[in-house]
């Protein structure tokens, strides 16, 4: 994403300059703070009530929290480059940020606040988010530019089937609310891995004096996003039975179909290039996981909803922020070998997270992967927060 500059003189404080920076910093600090409570929640720790139980708390914070800041950072950052206007900086920024965690801190365990009240607060960061971005897009009067904001509205959607249950708006709509904001995030990755993938492989190979052409498969893109959407849509409608099982095998099998053209092969010696591989490279193998869930009733895949959400999903969000942070603050886009590990370490938390219950006690696996996932996004803080937070080495805005 090479996004036009954001104005300088907007804002001072650097960690306000351009939309990425205080969006990603709190991706990766909920990502540590979430996951550290929702660890002492399981080893007993005695926390405060909230509106939430411990569990829907855990749930929600990591689509919502987590995954939300993501997408904030990501579309505040992609619209500007998709519409050739300036970088959201200064005080826009700040408001959006402020929405965001007082969101957080509305949810919180011990926080007492009206359910009313605590669920409108929490709801507000995205339609401030489209509200923000939406003018762009319609100037650039290009129809495909509402395709991620449409989904983004889905995602919201989500959130909103799931905190109005909380908040006795509507009778028993948490799960169907959370597996739509998961299948809408899932074809978020899948839209935008789709574009991205690809191409900073093409162009990073050819860098690398490695040239790869792709092969062609038509009609193949097109139907694997649609399939996407499908399974959104019949999990809404009709989730945990055989069509949804059918479903999820053939996206599964249309995504794979995709990888395949990628050269994902070739990349092995670029982190930052195999790493957007393998996080796409979970999508059909959490489709296929959950199909055979679904049409064979097989235990061993049980848990394929956390390998879409920990593995898909969060390998995706860990990926594109490290490399948008590089690119945009002027830095080579070269992962170092902390950060390679740090994909690692994602990666193995998600697969212990799925499969661990398999060779190991269930609390023990679980205690494994959390301190795994910890551990990645703690080197994400490490790496990538003083360049979040400092001004671009080489002085450019933005």
């Amino acid at each position: 994403m090479n996004a036009p500059a954001a104005d300088r003189t907007a804002f001072a404080v650097p960690l306000f300059r351009h939309g990425f920076r205080p969006f990603f910093l709190l991706c990766g600090l909920w990502a540590v703070a979430a996951m550290l409570a929702w660890t002492a929640m399981l080893h007993g720790a005695s926390l405060p009530d909230g509106l939430l139980p411990g569990v829907r708390w855990h749930a929600h914070e990591m689509i919502a929290g987590f995954v939300g800041a993501a997408m904030c950072g990501f579309l505040l950052t992609a619209v500007p480059n998709w519409t050739a206007r300036p970088g959201y900086a200064g005080w826009p920024v700040i408001g959006l940020a402020v929405l965001f965690v007082a969101a957080r801190l509305a949810l919180l365990p011990g926080v007492a606040l009206p359910p009313d009240l605590a669920v409108t607060v929490a709801l507000l960061p995205v339609p401030a988010l489209l509200l923000a971005i939406l003018p762009a897009i319609v100037a650039a009067r290009t129809p495909r530019l509402f395709g991620p904001p449409a989904l983004v509205l889905a995602f919201w959607v989500g959130d909103l089937l799931m905190l109005g249950d909380a908040a006795g708006w509507f009778a028993d709509s948490w799960a169907m609310g959370q597996m739509l904001a998961l299948n809408v995030a899932l074809a978020l990755v899948g839209l935008i891995g789709g574009r991205i993938v690809p191409a900073f492989t093409v162009n990073g190979l050819r860098r690398a004096g490695r040239p790869v052409e792709l092969r062609p498969l038509p009609g193949v893109d097109r139907a694997g996003m649609l399939a996407l959407i499908a399974v959104a849509l019949v999990d809404l409608m009709l989730p945990g039975g055989l069509l949804a099982g059918g479903v999820a095998a053939v996206a599964g099998v249309l995504a794979a179909l995709r990888l395949s053209r990628w050269h994902g092969l070739r990349t092995w010696r670029e982190p930052i290039l195999w790493v957007l591989h393998a996080a796409y490279g979970l999508i059909p193998a959490a489709l296929l996981l959950k199909a055979a869930f679904l049409l064979a009733s097989a235990p061993w895949a049980a848990a394929w909803l956390h390998l879409q959400g920990a593995g898909a999903i969060a390998l995706m969000v860990l990926a594109v922020t490290t490399r948008a942070t590089l690119g945009h603050t002027g830095r080579d886009l070269a992962a170092s070998s902390l950060v390679a590990a740090a994909y690692g370490l994602l990666l193995a938390a998600a697969l212990l997270r799925v499969f661990g219950g398999l060779v190991l006690p269930a609390g023990t696996s679980l205690a494994a992967a959390a301190t795994l996932w910890i551990a990645a996004f703690s080197i994400f803080l490490a790496v990538f927060g003083p360049m979040l937070l400092a001004p671009r080495p080489d002085g450019k805005p933005g």
